[in-house]
């Protein structure tokens, strides 16, 4: 048997994309294809809906290799990544505690957040001890007025401890556009600082001190392709600028590290980082950079090809992440991780379900932490390196992204680089524009947030949570700006705002489903209306179903409604729609469930109110608390 060769799909004939196409002109029974199957991306490219074999020709990314340039499928030839958690370090004594504590439950990389008030020798020792430097990755954040002083510390600090530079592994999070991005404000000699920085930390040569904070704009609604067109002009600003003040571009390079967020969009966010470690190579390759050191590993004319190679961590997004429903958290921040780990990221952060209305406690902090291991031990995906390798779709979903953020990436140099596009403004409008234009589809139920603008859970209180706001490290937001900056707002945050104002006012508006007519219509527009109004926090009465209208809206009195729906079909709204509206008489606000084709009609017989799928959700609930809250 085990040299027997089974005929899996030999037996079968081939068949042509002709055919299939044939096939599928004929179930769409004459609608348009495009119009039909055809997604047209936020990233302005479309996506057919199905791919075959020769929509690889011409692709150049199934010829990669994982560890080989120009690293599409990876900077390494395994899929080992580290697991990352975040520590706050008020107090030092305690964050270390707490390091060591989840140092033994599965976690290889630290990033502790630094207060700066007491940043000395002392705060540094007491803060990593008993922690061995060697086996843990250990990445740092402080204010970036304090950068250059915690480099110092930490040089010292290793050097006193006598550790083998070579196995030191970490970052400090100096990063200038990012604080521009969100405080508004512009402080010192941004280059002068980055090039002490990396004079200061040449003795850690695994060390990375530049940094681009993408996930910023992926927290803000950024589109994929911004997140990474602009992340690839934020990372050339650096090369840019220290290779013009003498640093080799290898050095500058190598000190780069990059903070990309994942987004819930599961095939797109993996073909993001395949094509991001694409692009940042032949980026990085156009510099010629020199190879420092005698390695094996470079390029035909001598180039160092460990230069390009791009270090990635990923942070699930907190763009989507709700107080309501809180828990549905993790699921999206459980894909989101399984993008960023099967598209080869070096480390992983998975944010706590409960980050928007709390500091993370213990038990979310576990969650997160088991999500990674799960993938890990369970799901075994750092066995294998770029699954998606081959895949007929994310080959060519990798080769759109990449084309697209490369026409910002050039967009954002021929306008002078990254820091000039910060100082005029443009990213952050362009960012902001994309933010508004994600609300605006949440708003819309065109982009989902279950347990939020869909399915709400309809007996959830907040039970006093409120959304969550604040910087571990003491910083805020300037009150004088030199820029334009990010707006940060979650994509539930105006959902959040108006179900907490349904509770502050003390009145929790009844909605009654006056049911009739045909069955099928009636239940499923009756299911309609209970979860569009108990996105605003609404208590919804559904029922089996009324004779008459007088019958269905007698019983909405007695249960104390403020506001009857009807539910019907379409036709049956001319017999029940204004007897009903009469039977009110004012007593409620009377909703309509449905666009009916007599709507004029209705609307001149005096109802007001309709509910349906094209409905701006969030507009229509405001206008409704404005009138129920009273």
């Amino acid at each position: 048997m085990a040299d027997s060769k089974e005929k899996l799909f030999s037996d079968f004939p081939s068949v042509s994309t002709e055919q299939w196409m044939e096939k599928v002109t004929a179930d769409l029974k004459g609608a348009d294809y495009e119009k039909k199957l055809v997604w047209k991306t936020n990233e302005g490219f479309k996506v057919k809906p199905f791919y075959r074999m020769e929509d690889l020709e011409g692709l150049n990314t199934t010829d990669a290799l994982p560890g080989e340039f120009p690293y599409l499928r990876g900077t390494k030839k395994n899929n080992n990544w580290l697991v990352r958690q975040e520590i706050c370090a008020k107090c030092p004594k305690e964050a270390n505690a707490k390091a060591l504590d989840i140092l033994m439950k599965g976690v290889d990389s630290l990033s502790f957040h630094v207060r700066t008030e007491e940043l000395t020798a002392d705060y540094v020792a007491t803060l990593l001890e008993g922690i061995e430097a060697p086996a843990v990755e250990l990445n740092f954040t402080t204010c970036q007025g304090q950068v250059i002083d915690l480099a110092e510390l930490l040089v010292a600090y290793f050097r006193e401890k006598e550790y083998d530079v070579k196995e030191l592994q970490g970052s400090i999070n100096f990063d200038p556009y990012n604080k521009m991005l969100l405080t508004g404000k512009e402080k010192g000699d941004i280059v002068q600082t980055a090039k002490t920085l990396i004079e200061i930390t040449q003795a850690l040569p695994f060390y990375r001190v530049l940094n681009v904070n993408a996930v910023t704009l992926n927290n803000a609604g950024a589109y994929i392709s911004q997140e990474l067109g602009y992340a690839l002009a934020w990372g050339n600003e650096y090369l840019s600028a220290l290779t013009e003040l003498g640093v080799p571009a290898a050095l500058v390079a190598k000190k780069i590290k990059f903070n990309f967020g994942i987004s819930s969009n599961y095939f797109l966010e993996i073909a993001k980082f395949r094509a991001a470690r694409l692009l940042w190579a032949n980026i990085v390759a156009s510099y010629n950079p020199e190879c420092l050191r005698d390695c094996d590993n470079q390029g035909p004319d001598g180039d160092c090809r460990c230069a390009a190679k791009m270090k990635i961590h990923a942070e699930t997004s907190s763009f989507n992440l709700t107080l309501f429903d809180a828990h549905v958290n993790l699921l999206r921040t459980q894909t989101e991780a399984m993008s960023g780990a099967l598209a080869g990221v070096d480390s992983l952060t998975v944010t706590p379900f409960d980050k928007v209305y709390q500091t993370p406690d213990e038990f979310s902090e576990r969650l997160a932490r088991n999500q990674q291991l799960l993938l890990k031990e369970e799901s075994h995906f750092d066995k294998v390196v770029d699954p998606a390798a081959g895949s007929y779709y994310i080959e060519n979903l990798t080769v759109s992204i990449a084309n697209q953020a490369w026409e910002i990436f050039l967009g954002a140099e021929d306008a002078g680089g990254f820091y000039v596009s910060l100082r005029n403004g443009s990213v952050q409008k362009a960012i902001n524009e994309s933010g508004k234009a994600r609300h605006d589809a949440v708003a819309r139920r065109r982009e989902i947030l279950l347990g939020t603008n869909q399915y709400p859970n309809f007996t959830e209180t907040s039970a006093g949570k409120k959304p969550a706001d604040g910087c571990c490290c003491g910083c805020g937001e300037a009150d004088e700006k030199d820029v334009d900056t990010l707006n940060m707002a979650r994509a539930a945050s105006e959902f959040e705002a108006l179900r907490l104002q349904t509770e502050a006012s003390g009145k929790r508006p009844k909605a009654f489903m006056l049911t009739i007519g045909n069955l099928a219509m009636r239940q499923a527009r009756a299911q309609f209306s209970c979860n569009f109004l108990a996105c605003a926090g609404y208590e919804v009465i559904d029922n089996l179903g009324f004779e008459t209208v007088e019958a269905g809206v007698e019983a909405a009195m007695a249960a104390g409604a403020d506001i009857v729906v009807l539910c019907s079909s379409d036709d049956e709204y001319a017999e029940y729609a204004v007897p009903a509206l009469k039977a009110v008489n004012g007593r409620a606000m009377f909703i309509v469930a449905g666009a009916p084709a007599n709507m004029d009609e209705l609307k001149a017989a005096g109802i007001e109110n309709f509910i349906n799928v094209r409905s701006n959700v969030l507009e229509t609930l405001k206008q409704y608390n404005a009138q129920l809250l009273k």
